[in-house]
């Protein structure tokens, strides 16, 4: 792991549930399907896809959960290029409406590759939601349909998203300066 620091904080976790809230609010219209499915991709969605669920909850909309687990970064602070399925969902959305829950838009490979995959499967349609959008990372043509905040290229950590593992657990969203680069 390369020399870094997290001190600089981009969204707050009051920032994060105040966004959060608002994209409840509206989506909520797409999610009122008879068979309505919540797909989050796994790792990074956790925490996001768990306070959209309650959220959806208070406006008493019910969603079928299920998690699929893509990876395109192993260790590293770049994508490999490759979106590879280390597990599958093992719900049949066949006929469902679905909303894939994605920490971060990048590249655009994994969401873009998530979304072909469930389509595949049957679903009715599938919508998108990212906490986060990176639009200047893009290499894949790639829109959420929801998204939280938009952000400039910076490696962040914080509510669900990772470095090499760690910081997850942090309720906020802070860019990792690393002390080996130059300013």
């Amino acid at each position: 792991m390369r020399p870094h620091h997290i001190h600089d904080v981009l969204f707050t976790a009051d920032d994060i549930a105040r966004q959060l809230d608002e994209l409840v609010v509206m989506m909520a219209g797409d999610c009122r399907a008879a068979d309505f499915v919540m797909i989050g991709i796994l790792r990074g969605s956790f925490m996001f896809l768990a306070d959209l669920v309650r959220g959806l909850y208070r406006r008493d909309i019910h969603p079928r959960i299920d998690f699929i687990t893509l990876e395109s970064y192993g260790a590293g602070t770049e994508s490999s290029g490759r979106v590879r399925v280390t597990k599958d969902i093992t719900l049949d959305v066949r006929g469902a409406q679905v909303l894939l829950v994605d920490d971060i838009l990048d590249t655009g490979r994994t969401l873009a590759f998530a979304r072909q995959s469930i389509s595949n499967k049957g679903a009715a349609g599938v919508k998108t939601c990212t906490l986060l959008d990176k639009p200047s990372r893009r290499v894949v043509p790639c829109r959420a349909d929801h998204t939280g905040f938009t952000v400039e290229n910076h490696f962040v950590v914080g509510y669900g998203l990772d470095y090499d593992g760690r910081y997850r657990e942090l309720p906020y969203i802070a860019k990792v300066t690393f002390l080996d680069e130059a300013p």
